[in-house]
């Protein structure tokens, strides 16, 4: 038999957002692998651990941290480095991951992966399996848990639908927001935006609406939303709050065009 992978998502951090079919995936895992990212992150590992504490009925897992490789500023980056950049990140972290995996899972063991939100959306964990899989650094059959995602909960959390009728939804990330953005494309949600770039917007779309959240199922949650021209700076206010509480942010947004800010 071969090793099996499992990535698993986890939703965001609430033990009550994962699915039965996660709950499941989580009891049959020998050895879960989390990246330590540093001392500033290290509630995050907290979180996963007592997600596996609240919903493993048995004692025979364990937990290895790994410590991240270092990936450097994104900032400054352009289209090609940061792609560069990436995927050295990626193919530093299937390598020690790989290594631990031969160590430390038997030959018909399973290892898990928790991921945040849902695996398919801006996720690298699939990418990196598949990397320790396809280049023969070792065998390993891979399953997929889906998980609720951040824009699932920010919208239930609204109480509002991604998109309206008959209409799109474009969903990409902050760095790439501004250079993107035009009123064609309809709703917008963005993830990945530490530096809230939708501020650069409010100059030529004062306009648009804006739905944010951050720690989304979390004690610590916070939701804004109202005009982008006049809740930017409580955004922006509360952001900084929150990252000087824990040390990290998770947050995400979608801009409406004035069609529907409701």
């Amino acid at each position: 038999m071969s090793r099996q992978a499992l990535v698993i998502g986890i939703g965001t951090g609430n033990p009550d957002h994962l699915t039965l079919e996660a709950v499941a995936a989580l009891n049959r895992v020998d050895v879960f692998l989390v990246a330590d990212k540093g001392t500033a992150k290290q509630d995050l590992i907290g979180l996963r651990t007592e997600i596996c504490r609240q919903v493993i009925s048995h004692d025979r897992y364990r937990v290895i941290e790994v410590p991240d490789p270092e990936r450097g500023p994104d900032r400054g980056r352009n289209t090609v480095q940061y792609q560069d950049a990436v995927q050295r990140w990626h193919r530093e972290r299937a390598a020690r991951y790989a290594d631990i995996i031969r160590a430390e899972v038997g030959g018909d063991g399973t290892v898990g992966f928790l991921v945040w939100g849902d695996p398919a959306l801006y996720d690298s964990t699939i990418r990196i399996v598949q990397s320790i899989r396809d280049h023969g650094r070792l065998p390993l059959e891979l399953t997929v848990i889906p998980g609720i995602s951040s824009l699932s909960l920010l919208a239930a959390r609204h109480k509002i639908i991604l998109n309206r009728v008959g209409q799109p939804i474009h969903i990409t990330t902050g760095r790439r927001l501004v250079e993107e953005y035009h009123p064609g494309l309809g709703d917008v949600a963005v993830m990945l935006d530490g530096d809230l770039s939708c501020s650069r917007l409010v100059h030529d779309h004062p306009e648009l609406g804006i739905f944010w959240g951050a720690q989304l199922g979390l004690a610590d949650e916070v939701l804004i939303s109202g005009a982008l021209a006049e809740m930017i700076e409580p955004i922006q206010r509360a952001r900084a709050e929150l990252r000087a509480a824990r040390g990290w942010v998770m947050d995400t947004y979608l801009l409406r065009p004035p069609a529907d800010n409701g």
